[in-house]
């Protein structure tokens, strides 16, 4: 893991891609902090370039410039927690921005202008829990939109009513 860390804190996925985002940052600090090295990696440049990522609407991208996204956004106060620097965080502005994220249906989308999706409860919920907002939004509605995307034969869950559940929705529909 410290082998993929960059010269501007970022974090590669792997040696021979190259690619960098943000969620390899959250893996990468994560697995540090379980395994308790934390120290074995330049945290100041890690935060620095999460830092980057913050953008005027108070959300994270994947990279410098990227536009706020919900799942980044966990991703980067995830690592931003991990390394005791939510005060970076603009948790009103971020808090408004998740906020918004909850449609009519009581389901949430990941980012603007895009339908509900089961994922997003998680990363969504994730986030409002971390910068303690989790009262901004409708819990009721939400949970009722995840339950009209369950499957009543198979028991599994759909990103959305009427599509075809799976393990990964029906794991953040759960979680």
């Amino acid at each position: 893991v410290k082998s993929l860390q960059n010269d501007d804190g970022s974090f590669t996925g792997d040696l021979s891609t190259g690619e960098v985002d943000t969620r390899f940052s959250y893996c990468a600090l994560s697995c540090l902090s379980i395994l308790n090295a934390l120290e074995s990696i330049n945290i100041n440049k890690a935060v620095e370039f999460v830092d980057k990522c913050k953008n005027f609407d108070g959300g994270y991208g994947t990279v410098p410039g990227a536009e706020s996204h919900a799942a980044m956004i966990f991703c980067c106060i995830g690592a931003l927690a991990i390394t005791n620097c939510l005060h970076l965080v603009e948790r009103d502005k971020l808090g408004w921005w998740l906020a918004e994220r909850q449609l009519k249906s009581g389901g949430l989308n990941g980012r603007p202008e895009k339908l509900a999706d089961v994922c997003y409860s998680w990363w969504v919920l994730s986030s409002l829990a971390i910068i303690g907002k989790l009262h901004w939004i409708s819990k009721d509605k939400m949970i009722e939109f995840i339950l009209n995307a369950q499957d009543t034969e198979t028991g599994g869950i759909a990103d959305r009513q009427e599509d075809i559940p799976d393990v990964f929705h029906t794991l953040f529909g759960i979680a």
